[in-house]
């Protein structure tokens, strides 16, 4: 698919469908106002008839519109000034594609006039355009023997001032990365645990590797990681016959020689049955979703290779699967972490934190400047925050601004839950020096607070992306969030060094 900055008079712009907008209460855009008077207000005429009212994501096709080149015009409702914001302008940009998806069109342009969010950055509304127009392209078939028709759409414009035109283009550039890398982490959050192996994971990383010369790759095997002592990590895939993977992704793209590392950390457990700690079998399936926070790492370092950051990032993804056999963990068994720390294990299903928990030390050898760790990491945070909200828990207060920030920026929100001494002493372990869970109160939070047992030596923060990393019902599948939070942190760091 290709996107672009298209200049010139609206009416004049050749397209096979032209997108403009129609405000609440039937009021026609400037673009939609340019083509009615090109048309002689045929277009008014249609919409003072009633068709369209301009609700929100409302639409209406019109076909060979006189006085205007484009074989098509889509009426789309912006609905009411103070209702648009990026909620709203999703749906209106996914509205859009659905009807430009119902027809048989090569090329498509939207002049919605900067119309669509409330939003005064205009850099911010065209990349939000590309990056959820490029989202309704993603479908789904690598393991469906008929693969979906290909669309006929490949040109996708936005029509833009020649004065606007160098901004739209970075917005372009920047939008498509994010397209690419949060299809990345779909696909890879989508596949079957049968497929999307801890050796699948790491290949897919080579790969990457292989087609960015600024990203080194190493993988680390079983044993390997057991000559670092990361016996934590390796207790989680004891009773798989797939061999867990530390996967390490260096992209080295700072000018400055001196520049320090960021460090992303993703759990990647490719499927999850709670090992003996058994989870109910209703919607098991869905526990192959549960590496979408290593899915989040690779998609968001696809997006930072395309954008060519000025800056160090390393990508970090533990990945192991959690099975039960006559080799697998068991509740009460103490393992030791590679920080020399013990760890009873109370139930076996709570093993993201034990695969992160090692990785978490390992980023040590890094020296990084800040850490961040991405996890489906508790049922809790659905509880706390739903399907719309990150939760965000933090070491160091400025970090965690910077997520927040990013987050708003990035339309992929997050919220902070607090991260406080009290809630360690659910941790407490009669047997070792701390047990792997506190208890059903604030799971979400002891999770947390395990894993800054570990993170001691820098800044960290730990996202939980339970409630968010993929949907259910008729839209199943993976987000890829949050890979647009960790591509706009990345951005902000690159911009303020």
């Amino acid at each position: 698919m290709d996107f672009e900055i298209v200049n010139g008079d609206v009416a004049s712009c050749e397209t096979e469908c032209l997108i403009v907008g129609v405000e609440a209460d039937a009021q026609l855009s400037p673009s939609a106002s340019a083509l009615d008077s090109a048309a002689q207000g045929y277009i008014s005429d249609i919409v003072n008839g009633g068709d369209i009212k301009g609700k929100t994501a409302e639409t209406l096709l019109l076909q060979k519109v006189p006085g205007v080149k484009a074989r098509r015009v889509l009426l789309i409702g912006l609905g009411k000034a103070d209702e648009r914001n990026d909620r709203n302008y999703r749906k209106i940009v996914k509205a859009a594609m659905a009807a430009v998806k119902g027809v048989s069109v090569e090329s498509a342009v939207f002049s919605l006039d900067g119309l669509g969010s409330n939003d005064d950055d205009q850099y911010r509304q065209i990349r939000h355009l590309i990056e959820w127009a490029g989202a309704e392209l993603y479908i789904y078939d690598e393991t469906k023997s008929k693969k979906a028709d290909p669309l006929a759409l490949d040109k996708i414009g936005v029509l833009l001032s020649e004065d606007d035109s160098e901004l739209g283009e970075y917005a372009v550039l920047d939008g498509v990365a994010l397209v690419n890398g949060v299809s990345t982490a779909r696909e890879l959050g989508n596949l079957p645990g049968n497929i999307c192996t801890p050796t699948y994971l790491a290949e897919q990383a080579i790969k990457l590797g292989e087609e960015n010369d600024a990203l080194e790759v190493t993988i680390l095997d079983e044993d390997e990681m057991a000559q670092l002592g990361m016996h934590c990590l390796l207790s989680v895939g004891n009773g798989s016959e797939q061999p867990s993977k530390l996967i390490v992704m260096h992209y080295k793209g700072a000018e400055d020689a001196d520049a320090k590392n960021h460090v992303l950390v993703g759990k990647g457990i490719t499927f999850d049955t709670g090992g003996i700690s058994l989870k109910p079998g209703a919607a098991m399936d869905e526990m192959k979703f549960d590496m979408c926070g290593a899915a989040s790492v690779i998609g968001a370092m696809t997006a930072l290779c395309e954008m060519h950051l000025d800056l160090n990032v390393v990508g970090i993804v533990a990945a192991a699967e959690n099975m039960p056999s006559g080799h697998a963990t068991k509740p009460g068994d103490i393992v030791t972490t590679m920080s020399g720390q013990t760890v009873e294990i109370l139930n076996t299903d709570a093993e993201g934190r034990l695969v992160l928990c090692d990785a978490l030390t390992y980023a040590e050898r890094f020296e990084p400047e800040t850490v961040v760790d991405v996890a489906t990491l508790t049922g809790a945070c659905i509880v706390a925050l739903g399907h719309q909200a990150t939760g965000l828990l933090s070491n160091d207060d400025d970090l965690a601004n910077s997520l927040l920030q990013a987050g708003e920026q990035a339309a992929d929100k997050a919220w902070r839950l607090p991260l406080w001494d009290e809630y360690q002493e659910q941790l407490d372990s009669n047997f070792a020096d701390i047990a792997n869970i506190g208890g059903p109160p604030a799971g979400t939070i002891t999770a947390a607070c395990f894993l800054s047992r570990f993170t001691k030596s820098y800044r960290w923060a730990h996202l939980d992306i339970a409630g968010v990393a993929w949907a259910k019902g008729k839209e199943k599948g993976a987000t890829g969030r949050c890979v647009p939070l960790l591509a706009q942190h990345l951005m902000n760091l690159a911009a303020d060094d």
